[in-house]
């Protein structure tokens, strides 16, 4: 898996090839750093200055396909124009895009019960949040010792394997985070596939991700033809075809692009 910025002369051609550009990107991670806590993870002002050129561009579409609720992800990033798909893109709104899962909006009396199990049940370890998101809930704990982990993973499961076992919820983890969502066949991949079947033939689709959650981008990237670029330190295995090192590394290769 090499990395972009060292073969950036052959992207750069595949990019000049194309009649259009679709740029999708995660946020945490990805496009802005990891924080302690969600609200703290600061579009970068490098960050946001490529993206707004990029989006000005008429060869290019940009969006975000994250696991944050919709409202918040348009609030992190606050720019008009671009894609915005939520929730693992459970829900997605843009220029002429308006989607939300049909099965996930049955789903949110559910989700707001299991919410409330789950701050009563994991309310005793230290460093937790428990973040409701409407279509979709997340426990983190980048702040929870070390220690506290493995007790508090199987209070998780306790609380929620029930549901997963009905089909009814499914279990998802990333970097320091557990994920609880719908129990429906549905993923940012599908939502990146579903997002490029409105684009006309000749279009590049392009993802970048840093987490589990974004390896099924990375298989949708091989599906289409497109680039896919995982951020962070080089993993085994990964369907990502190239790698950045970090947040700041996709600000600069976004200004590459738009330069």
């Amino acid at each position: 898996m090499p990395h972009l910025l060292n073969v950036w002369p052959q992207v750069r051609r595949q990019v000049q090839r194309a009649g259009h550009i679709l740029l999708l990107l995660d946020y945490d991670g990805t496009l802005a750093p990891l924080a302690p806590r969600p609200e703290l993870a600061v579009l970068p002002e490098e960050a946001r200055r490529a993206v707004s050129r990029l989006q000005r561009r008429e060869r290019y579409t940009v969006g975000l396909v994250s696991g944050r609720g919709l409202a918040d992800l348009r609030g992190m990033v606050a720019l008009p124009g671009l894609i915005y798909a939520g929730n693992h893109g459970l829900e997605i709104q843009g220029p002429g895009l308006e989607f939300l899962h049909p099965a996930a909006d049955e789903w949110q009396g559910e989700l707001a019960a299991l919410v409330n199990t789950l701050e009563n049940r994991l309310g005793g370890y230290n460093g937790i949040l428990v973040e409701g998101k409407g279509l979709t809930l997340s426990v983190h704990y980048r702040l929870t010792p070390e220690e506290q982990r493995a007790g508090l993973a199987a209070d998780f499961m306790a609380a929620v394997g029930e549901l997963q076992a009905a089909g009814r919820a499914r279990i998802t983890r990333g970097k320091e985070v557990l994920e609880v969502r719908p129990g429906v066949d549905w993923d940012k991949g599908k939502a990146i596939a579903r997002i490029a079947a409105g684009f006309p033939a000749g279009t590049l689709p392009v993802f970048f991700g840093d987490d589990l959650t974004d390896e099924d981008g990375f298989a949708a990237m091989a599906e289409l033809g497109g680039i896919s670029v995982l951020v962070g330190p080089a993993r085994q295995p990964t369907r990502a075809a190239y790698r950045v090192d970090s947040p700041r590394e996709v600000a600069e290769t976004l200004t590459l692009l738009a330069d």
